[in-house]
């Protein structure tokens, strides 16, 4: 049962999915009609919600076997085996003896780690130090991907993460694989637009024109407005359209930012009340507090120079030419030098983003916080 309609965690139900409709329809045509895709948006605008919502569609669910795995922490290719592996297996596991069976008989190089419970079924209860050739296992999963008797579609969440893995040649690797694999579509969705961007469309890079390329941009606002106000009079309650045009407006339309604000808004208006504007205040108030704790350890745990510029930009809002001696100068920042590598680390780290030359706190409640702090 669903006590609130708008879920700020995983993929519900397609009643708690806001709009989506021409997405997951052209979604739906590239994946059936045997294309790879490349999923690109800004984080939490709903890439992930999009992919699980496609799988549970007719054309998908039940003629496909799908799976979905999040590499965002992963940092090595023995990680990203990790993963798959283990996604592939809690997906099969609810299936018939026989079809996670094939699964395993394909993984020969982890067979005698895998262990079953009392009721026979397997459980990946393995640690990353039993992966002892992450190469070979990769291979063995890929054979069970070309040889399952579905067609697989595999999405593979922040794919970016694969630059910066430590083993050589690493997309190529993996595009080897994937132009082989003949049983299986793959879906990359990343958040870092400028990597995934130059994954797919450098013609020196692997994976150059070997998918088709998505850009998920902000849900219209009208669509979500009708959302938003559908839920709170199911509900008996009701909800001004400048209440979340103001979210939406303040928020640029990021999905999880309005799912999070428009789900405190739902717990503060009483069965017969209105929402009014002066509650936004109160819920995002509510949800700044929430974080304090963890908003200063993570405050506390940046290096200062890294600090000094984290707060500039977020003064700044959407910052440009930082590494300018105009921008020096107003922040009291030092050498253009000391300011690129602060940027490198906190880019590396997810506290800033970088988007066609703008600099931005990714986390937009975290930036709100930071500016109470100055």
């Amino acid at each position: 049962m669903i006590i609130n309609p708008f879920i700020t965690s995983g993929y519900v139900a397609p009643e708690y999915f806001c709009d989506r409709e021409k997405e997951t329809e052209t979604l739906l045509r590239w994946l059936t009609n045997g294309n790879h895709v490349a999923i690109m948006s800004t984080r939490r605008m709903g890439k992930t919600g999009l992919i699980e919502h496609c799988f549970r569609q007719d054309e998908i669910s039940g003629k496909y076997y799908t799976f979905l795995v999040d590499i965002y922490a992963t940092k090595t290719l023995r990680d990203f085996v990790f993963r798959l592996g283990k996604s592939i297996l809690d997906t099969l596991k609810p299936q018939k003896k026989q079809v996670w069976e094939k699964f395993i008989t394909c993984l020969s190089s982890l067979r005698s780690s895998i262990s079953f419970d009392s009721a026979g079924m397997p459980s990946w209860n393995l640690e990353l130090g039993d992966i002892h050739a992450p190469a070979v296992t990769l291979d063995e999963i890929f054979k069970y991907l070309n040889e399952a008797d579905k067609p697989c579609i595999v999405a593979i969440d922040e794919f970016q993460q694969v630059i910066n893995y430590p083993e050589q040649n690493m997309e190529a690797v993996l595009r080897t694989y994937i132009q082989h694999c003949h049983n299986t579509n793959f879906v990359f969705a990343g958040s870092q637009r400028h990597l995934m961007g130059d994954m797919f469309v450098n013609p020196s890079r692997p994976f150059y024109q070997s998918v088709t390329i998505m850009h998920l941009g902000a849900i219209n606002i009208e669509h979500y407005t009708e959302f938003a106000r559908h839920h709170f009079a199911a509900a008996g309650k009701n909800i001004e359209k400048d209440v979340i045009s103001s979210i939406y407006e303040r928020f640029e339309g990021i999905t999880w930012y309005i799912q999070k604000i428009l789900n405190i808004l739902y717990s503060f208006t009483p069965q017969g009340e209105i929402c009014m504007a002066d509650r936004v205040e109160n819920a995002i108030r509510f949800i700044l507090e929430s974080y304090h704790y963890t908003y200063s350890e993570l405050l506390y745990q940046i290096p200062e120079k890294q600090k000094e510029i984290l707060v500039a930009i977020c003064k700044e809002g959407k910052a440009r030419n930082v590494t300018s001696g105009t921008f020096i100068k107003k922040y009291r920042l030092p050498s253009a030098s000391s300011v690129q590598s602060a940027l490198k680390g906190l880019l590396e780290k997810d506290f800033i983003t970088k988007e066609q030359g703008t600099y931005q706190v990714y986390d937009r409640f975290f930036s709100l916080w930071l500016k109470e702090q100055m």
